[in-house]
């Protein structure tokens, strides 16, 4: 039986039920497909959204995901209890998960305001337990962050909750080798890293399979999308490696920007069986709908490992 959305309209769309039905039958127990919120975000902002958390349900459901990826822009630390709750009400009743959640917009924005989480993690496990997530993001930009770091994570350890910082340009997490010094520095077991490529694409790091299996024992989730670096492109980036990169926006499915088939092969190599999140921001590339559609078609086949 499809479930049926607030507005009484079926959430999932047949050929996504079939879709995920071909999953279940040809693959071992692997790797989950989530939706970030960031999908309706603009790529400047962090606090916008152009869609209600009703509609990225529907959108969701109806392209075959299996979590929401939860973002302040639709809740976080700031936002009323009595909000999360709905939210995460909301959420269950679909038939969703919350893989992660960001509780604020500092750290998206990767600002220095980013690690002041790590001072007082409480709210943001209280946030990761309302959604029913044992995983959240957090933000690191200069050495004495550590510390906080393992005081937040030994915090975040007594309620079964990971804490994880993303593979990000103007970060401690920059470059392979300097996310791998932090998280030995850190040394928590429930402190790792989102392995994102399409960062350490723009500051220039071997983000393969040789780099995932130097990160496999900290790789706790996995974020996905893509960019064109090109001279004069559309946007900027700031990097401490290697200045300004300008690049464009593209769609995963698009070529000259992140090998997807050599990261996938190399998740596969190290049995990865968390969350791959869609997280890009799609505003100048196409619809939001026909994005998240056409990323969830292109991931399928990468993510999915062959019954023998």
């Amino acid at each position: 039986m499809a479930l049926v959305g607030l507005a009484g309209e079926s959430f999932a769309h047949p050929k996504a039920q079939a879709a995920a039905a071909a999953d279940k039958k040809t693959r071992r127990p692997g790797m989950k497909l989530s939706l970030s919120v960031r999908v309706a975000e603009e790529f400047g902002s962090k606090e916008k959204s152009s869609m209600t958390i009703d509609q990225l349900i529907r959108l969701a459901k109806r392209n075959g995901y299996e979590a929401l990826c939860m973002r302040a822009s639709q809740a976080g630390v700031h936002s009323p209890a009595e909000l999360v709750r709905e939210m995460s009400a909301k959420i269950r009743a679909a038939g969703l998960a919350v893989s992660m959640v960001t509780g604020d917009f500092a750290v998206p924005r990767n600002d220095e305001h980013g690690p002041g989480g790590l001072r007082n993690i409480t709210p943001y496990l209280d946030l990761a337990k309302e959604f029913g997530a044992d995983l959240i993001r957090i933000c690191m930009k200069k050495e004495e962050d550590v510390r906080w770091a393992q005081k937040a994570s030994d915090e975040a350890r007594e309620r079964k909750i990971r804490l994880v910082h993303q593979a990000h340009c103007s970060s401690l997490f920059e470059t392979v080798e300097g996310s791998l010094r932090v998280l030995g520095a850190v040394g928590r077991e429930n402190f790792g890293i989102i392995f994102e490529p399409a960062n350490w694409l723009i500051s220039g790091q071997d983000y393969g399979a040789a780099a995932i299996r130097k990160l496999r024992p900290y790789i706790f989730n996995v974020y996905v999308q893509n960019h064109r670096l090109r001279p004069g492109g559309e946007a900027t980036i700031k990097t401490w490696t290697r200045g300004d990169v300008a690049l464009d926006h593209i769609g995963l499915w698009d070529r000259g920007g992140v090998d997807y088939a050599d990261v996938f092969r190399g998740l596969h190599q190290i049995g990865y069986r968390g969350y791959v999140t869609v997280h890009q921001a799609f505003a100048g590339i196409m619809p939001i709908e026909a994005a998240v559609k056409r990323s969830a078609d292109y991931l399928r086949p990468l993510m999915r490992t062959l019954a023998h």
